[in-house]
């Protein structure tokens, strides 16, 4: 029997149900039908690849359930990261929303990469405010389209991370603020300079470019679905964050599979559970203080309002993972558990898997959490080494 260490904590939606419609409000964030063209523009960027769906059957075997999933999005586009998908998509439209009002038409993603807007497109300017993988997505972008960008990180943000940006062109500046406090000055210093915040997190009077960032992702969305063959899990564990991921994952999968769709259960660090809190709430609820974790990506204290609009009775379970638990599975997938393959994990790819392991292993979160033989879990592994000091310090 598979055993990790680490303890959870488990709040179930009362406001969840499998007889809840997916609600034209909630389509008009994420659908299957918003989200083609999407995918069809992101499939003709430069080094577009399918990233694989590992089916760890030897875990799988080793916790006692059918199967689970690995979606492993360790090599996305060389930015190690699913948020590669979502930030630079956001910027694409972006850049195309002002060009088209600058020059009266609208420019294909074809027109953008071709090199005959060049000084068009200089004079535009994006920021964001970033944990390391959205803005390392927005300065990819910026670069590759050929905008200027600004990123803002905060105190605990890894120089690492913050290298990886500049080397896409980006001006990086720190604050010595946590992550809601980085969103608060981007957003101050782009009313200031006319600057376009292209941010994966929502808040009042900021709704429209976030569902942009969160269609990006259906691109990874629709390859699972592709790569299940007609399978479809039973239980999805996904990392909350801000709840962008989570959204659209519960989301997408919902629109498309409606009656038939998986139980989906948000992991947050014990921390930093602004979704969880929201929960039991009832409403949104903002997590004051360090908000310290190695889950450098779930550092957030503040629920995005449009995946709130989704995760409000989309999300079934909402969970914590202790620390102790994210480097021992990031070593278990480093080395390949048994016959399974060796995976490349971040610190915060693995909080959805070493939880589903942990709950299937204690009686009473297996119960909560409807965990059995017939179980088919998938998980989604966001990130790579996006800070390759801090993984060989973890991993060895």
């Amino acid at each position: 029997m598979l055993q990790l260490n680490g303890t959870l904590s488990h709040f179930a939606n009362p406001a969840a149900s499998s007889e809840n419609v997916y609600s034209a409000e909630q389509r008009d964030v994420i659908s299957v039908a918003r989200a083609e063209e999407a995918i069809a523009d992101i499939k003709t960027w430069p080094a577009y690849a399918e990233t694989p769906l590992h089916s760890l059957s030897a875990m799988a075997a080793a916790i006692g359930v059918e199967s689970v999933w690995y979606k492993d999005e360790s090599q996305r586009f060389g930015l190690k990261s699913f948020k590669a998908l979502g930030g630079a998509y956001a910027v694409a439209r972006q850049l195309q929303n002002v060009l088209e009002a600058r020059l009266g038409k609208r420019p294909s993603i074809s027109d953008l990469l071709g090199g005959h807007l060049k000084e068009e497109l200089a004079e535009i300017v994006v920021s964001c405010a970033t944990d390391g993988n959205h803005g390392r997505s927005v300065a990819w972008g910026s670069q590759m389209f050929g905008c200027g960008c600004v990123i803002y990180i905060h105190r605990d943000v890894s120089e690492g991370r913050k290298q990886a940006m500049e080397a896409f062109g980006a001006e990086v500046i720190r604050i010595t603020g946590n992550y809601d406090e980085s969103v608060r000055q981007a957003d101050s210093d782009a009313k200031a300079n006319d600057r376009i915040i292209v941010s994966d997190t929502s808040y009042e009077g900021y709704m429209e470019i976030p569902k942009d960032v969160a269609l990006g992702y259906t691109v990874m969305l629709s390859e699972i679905v592709e790569q299940l063959k007609g399978d479809i899990p039973t239980h999805v564990f996904v990392q909350g964050g801000v709840g962008g991921l989570a959204s659209a994952v519960a989301g997408y999968f919902w629109d498309l599979w409606g009656e038939r769709r998986p139980r989906f259960i948000i992991v947050e660090p014990e921390q930093a559970n602004c979704l969880q809190l929201s929960a039991e709430a009832g409403e949104p609820v903002v997590v004051d203080g360090d908000l310290d974790t190695l889950m450098a990506g779930l550092a957030c204290g503040e629920v995005s309002a449009l995946g709130w609009q989704i995760l409000c009775n989309g999300a079934d379970d909402f969970m914590t993972l202790s620390e102790e638990a994210v480097a021992e599975t990031m070593r278990m997938l480093a080395k390949g558990y048994e016959t399974d393959p060796a995976i490349e994990a971040g610190e915060s790819a693995v909080p959805g898997l070493a939880t589903a392991i942990i709950a299937r292993q204690q009686a009473d979160m297996a119960e909560a959490t409807g965990l059995n033989a017939q179980s088919k879990v998938l998980v989604i592994g966001t990130e790579g080494a996006t800070d390759p000091e801090l993984y060989q310090q973890l991993v060895g």
